[in-house]
């Protein structure tokens, strides 16, 4: 009985310690781990970052929700060139409603989108032509009525009219779907 007790309480130290071993081995696998994640996810924000500074805006039409922008890059065929890299976004607002300014019209579910539509620039500019600061529109094919519009333009004032009860009273008046743009005050 004497001769296996020390050596079974040997093992069960030795166990222990390997146990501990093994729990230290995890806490630093995990450790190592999650300052890895970390350092790849700080990675992949600058690298965003940084390619977002280096695009071109070309487009960004909120009434369609696209945006175009380019940059220019090395060529994959021949890196001594460079080359012009466009990007397309184009979110599709699947919940809208055909006419935004009525939640009662049928949901849309048709959008088209024409690359020469939405690259026109028809908000008027300040230009400076002979010493003169003049404004002018940079497209000549400019229709307001006939764009048709998926979302909200933040930058436009839409209105709309609706019942108003007070006092007993129903009154139709104009209400403002977008107050930022409707009232500069």
């Amino acid at each position: 009985h004497h001769l296996h007790t020390p050596y079974r309480s040997h093992t069960l130290t030795l166990a222990s310690e390997l146990l501990f071993f093994k729990r230290s081995e995890v806490k630093m696998k995990n450790h190592l781990l999650f300052w890895g994640v970390l350092a790849i996810f700080v990675k992949a924000v600058l690298v965003t970052a940084q390619d977002e500074d280096e695009r071109t805006v070309l487009v960004d039409n909120k009434c369609k929700c696209a945006r175009i922008t380019s940059r220019i890059i090395p060529s994959p065929e021949d890196p001594s060139q460079d080359i012009v890299e466009r990007n397309i976004r184009i979110i599709v607002p699947l919940n809208n409603r055909e006419n935004i300014s009525d939640p009662t019209s049928p949901l849309r579910t048709n959008f088209v989108y024409h690359l020469s539509d939405l690259c026109k620039k028809c908000d008027p500019v300040e230009v400076e032509l002979d010493n003169q600061i003049v404004i002018a529109s940079q497209s000549n094919i400019c229709d307001e009525d006939s764009e048709t519009c998926y979302t909200y333009d933040r930058n436009k004032c839409y209105t709309n009219r609706v019942p108003l009860t007070y006092g007993g009273k129903t009154k139709v008046v104009e209400t403002a779907l977008t107050p930022d743009s409707c009232y500069p005050d």
